[in-house]
């Protein structure tokens, strides 16, 4: 009898090797499954559809025109009316893409004379929705009008005494019914292939919150200047808001000595204060004249190499009279202006008096940005 061990021959059986564990396999990549799934790129179809959204898109704005042309002129108008009257602050709340769009409206609002900010309603809704006081409109974006986050603090948002503005694309939704003015967003179609993703409803939210700035800077009569003091770093803020006295030499940096003072003095002032001119000025500090490196050269030419004389000149007799002057209070894109028509380098700096107190060269100008 053979034992349960034993092969025929009678030698002792010798198990298999053991297979290594078995480890279930790593699932393929979203993004490799993605590529392996979709179709080869088509250049034709992709600009296609850019077309397509462009115009969709330009007609979903288009549609927002002809509608306050129509049954939306009263909302529209209330709604600028309601802001230009509020005494509190806009805070603008949305979810998702309209919150994004809401985000950009806040900042356009703040930048053109509307105090505004943003408050995302998800957080509204543990704390701060403490920034939002009496007296405050929100402005409340939801293309459905049925966000939950905007619907959860909607009644907080009246019992704390905010009037409440709604930007949506349905008329009978939550948001709408709760809202004091509604501002209607809607669009026919989506850009988006799948009239899924929001693209043609955002781009009606951000166009009528760019309608609705504009109307409120035109009726606050914002000006330029107005711009500018919300924008100090930009070109035109600089342009707007920087005065001469704001990047003139003062004090001892200006070059300058009296109508007798010797050619070897003047020309240590000139050099010693490194502008390439120096001024001659009267006891009260008005100036006479001016002597640039320029007119330096100018002599030295007409000397014909004998420059022993020049040391026997005063400032008086080498200066040219006439200097270009700017006020100490003119916008440096002024002076600016007097440098290019005249097409000189430098100004003198007086004040309201006429007594020299700074200087200006084009390098000031344009370390600040100003050229």
């Amino acid at each position: 009898m053979r034992g349960p061990c034993q092969a025929g021959s009678g030698a002792p059986m010798t198990p298999p090797p053991a297979s290594p564990p078995a480890f279930p396999s790593a699932p393929a990549s979203p993004a490799a499954a993605t590529a392996s799934s979709a179709p080869a790129f088509d250049a034709e179809r992709a600009l296609a559809l850019a077309v397509r959204t462009f115009e969709i898109e330009a007609r979903a704005v288009q549609g927002l025109a002809l509608q306050l042309g129509g049954d939306e002129r009263a909302g529209f108008a209330a709604a600028v009316r309601a802001i230009l009257e509020c005494g509190g602050r806009v805070v603008v709340m949305g979810m998702g893409k309209s919150g994004h769009v809401g985000r950009k409206i806040a900042a356009t609002l703040a930048s053109t004379g509307t105090p505004a900010f943003f408050v995302h309603p998800a957080e509204a809704s543990h704390g701060d929705l403490g920034m939002v006081l009496a007296g405050d409109i929100v402005l409340a974006l939801s293309n459905s009008g049925e966000s939950d986050e905007l619907a959860a603090i909607l009644p907080a948002i009246r019992r704390l005494g905010a009037r409440l503005i709604a930007m949506t694309g349905s008329a009978e939704s939550t948001l709408a019914r709760h809202a004091e003015i509604v501002l209607a967003a809607a669009v026919a179609e989506e850009a988006c292939p799948l009239n899924l993703a929001p693209t043609a409803s955002t781009m009606a939210q951000m166009a009528l919150g760019d309608a609705l700035a504009v109307a409120l800077l035109d009726a606050r009569g914002f000006r330029e200047v107005d711009f500018a003091r919300s924008h100090p770093g930009g070109s035109l803020g600089r342009k707007l808001l920087m005065h001469v006295r704001d990047l003139m030499r003062s004090g001892e940096a200006v070059p300058r000595v009296p109508p007798a003072a010797p050619f070897n003095e003047l020309l240590r002032e000139m050099t010693g204060k490194g502008l390439g001119f120096a001024a001659v000025v009267d006891e009260a500090l008005r100036p006479l004249g001016i002597f640039t490196d320029g007119d330096l050269r100018r002599l030295i030419e007409r000397s014909a190499g004998d420059l022993r004389h020049l040391a026997r000149l005063s400032a008086a007799e080498v200066m040219h009279g006439g200097p270009r002057l700017v006020r100490d209070d003119a916008l440096a894109v002024d002076a600016a202006g007097v440098m290019e028509q005249h097409r000189v380098t430098s100004v003198l700096v007086v004040d309201a008096d006429g007594r020299l107190v700074g200087a200006l060269n084009s390098n000031d100008l344009m370390r600040a940005k100003v050229i």
